[in-house]
């Protein structure tokens, strides 16, 4: 039967399904019979009480800040299992200590209480040390990395990818007539795919590169002026840093003779953060991100059942987990195939909007662009609601 072009609605609004086939209700799962499941390891978190099994491997024992944030993604996976009414899951949460090893060891232990499907681990590292036993054993992993790298059919990264963002942004300068480009970018291994992803897009999207710098804290200035030399020939530059550094960046870029009323300044998906928002400095700047609107929503909900603040990672676990959930009502035996996990329409999350899956193991999201006023960002492009003609 032909796949439905409609989306499909799953589970009380929290999340679509795309090109979901009626077929996929029946059938059996490869490999025919699966044994009856064995009960979970004595005193192991468990969410939901379903039939279907999930892995959640977390770093919930890790050093530093990896264990508030493992904190935060259990709790928002049990949000959403909350969310999603009457679903059949049951989510095992396992400790990964943030190592590859202790993830290699959760995931064996999935393994052997018959998990369908593994969510996490969080850390490319993790993933790299705990994917090969999953694919070994032909069960999925949805991994929160947003290392491309670590990506390959049947490791999923669901993290933000850098790629994805930048594509979209230059995208957007070039759809607002925006031609020649400059770039300051901090000379780090996230820098180094953002200089990539950047020189991928100006290609595709028509936009002249006219100067590229990388720069370390100690020569930023020096290497601001370096760009502000271009100032005559560019109308946008390009600055992928965190919300702690991009202020400074932009104020330097000031200093050194851009002017922001006429070069539009570009961010990376990093600038999705409250200290870039209100911040002055990037007044009239563009960055990519989610809808804020629907995080701070969803932040609001997580506020009032846990009392603190979510970080915007844990809004990862909550979609796996109701995109695991909706697979399991939406496409029965066939839920955690390939040719449904990346199916090409995708999926749209009432958190973090449009996002697929592709064949070798990464993600493609529908951003909106935002304008930082010095307040709330100001909307200048909706995310997009499908794939339709990518």
């Amino acid at each position: 039967m032909s796949r439905r072009s409609a989306l499909l609605l799953l589970g009380g609004g929290s999340m679509l399904l795309a090109g979901c086939s009626s077929s996929m209700d029946s059938g059996q799962r490869p490999g025919g019979f699966l044994p009856e499941p064995i009960n979970p390891a004595p005193g192991g978190d468990v969410l939901g009480s379903g039939s279907v099994r999930v892995a959640l491997l977390l770093p919930l024992s890790a050093q530093g800040n990896a264990a508030g944030l493992a904190s935060a993604m259990r709790n928002a996976a049990e949000l959403g299992l909350n969310d999603f009414r009457n679903n059949d899951l049951t989510a095992l949460v396992k400790d990964t200590g943030g190592t590859p090893e202790g993830a290699a060891a959760a995931v064996n232990a999935a393994l052997s209480e018959r998990v369908e499907l593994i969510i996490g681990p969080l850390f490319a590292a993790e993933v790299r040390g705990a994917g090969s036993a999953a694919l070994a054993a032909n069960v999925p992993m949805l991994s929160f990395s947003s290392d491309p790298t670590v990506a390959s059919p049947g490791v999923y990264v669901m993290g933000f990818l850098v790629n994805d963002q930048v594509r979209q942004i230059v995208a957007r300068a070039s759809s607002s007539g925006r031609r020649s480009m400059a770039a300051l970018i901090p000379d780090t291994p996230y820098g180094t795919l953002a200089e990539a992803s950047l020189r991928q897009a100006a290609a595709g999207s028509g936009i002249r590169l006219v100067q590229i710098e990388r720069y370390s804290a100690a020569d930023l200035t020096d290497k601001a002026r370096i760009v502000a030399g271009a100032a005559g020939q560019i109308d946008s530059v390009f600055v992928p840093e965190g919300p702690g550094v991009a202020p400074q960046v932009a104020a330097v870029l000031g200093s050194a003779g851009i002017d922001p009323a006429r070069v539009k300044m570009l961010g990376s998906g990093q600038w999705n953060d409250p200290a870039v928002y209100g911040n002055a400095a990037l007044n009239g700047a563009w960055f990519p991100a989610p809808d804020i609107a629907a995080f701070q929503a969803f932040a609001a909900r997580y506020r009032s059942t846990y009392g603190s603040e979510p970080p915007l990672t844990a809004t990862l676990a909550y979609d796996a987990i109701v995109l695991a959930a909706g697979l399991v009502r939406a496409a029965g035996p066939r839920r955690f195939e390939q040719s449904v996990l990346a199916n090409q329409e995708g999926f749209l999350s009432s958190v973090n909007g449009l996002f697929r899956f592709t064949p070798n193991g990464g993600n493609d999201r529908g951003l909106a662009i935002y304008e930082v006023t010095g307040a709330t960002p100001r909307l200048v492009a909706p995310a997009p609601r499908s794939f339709t003609g990518s």
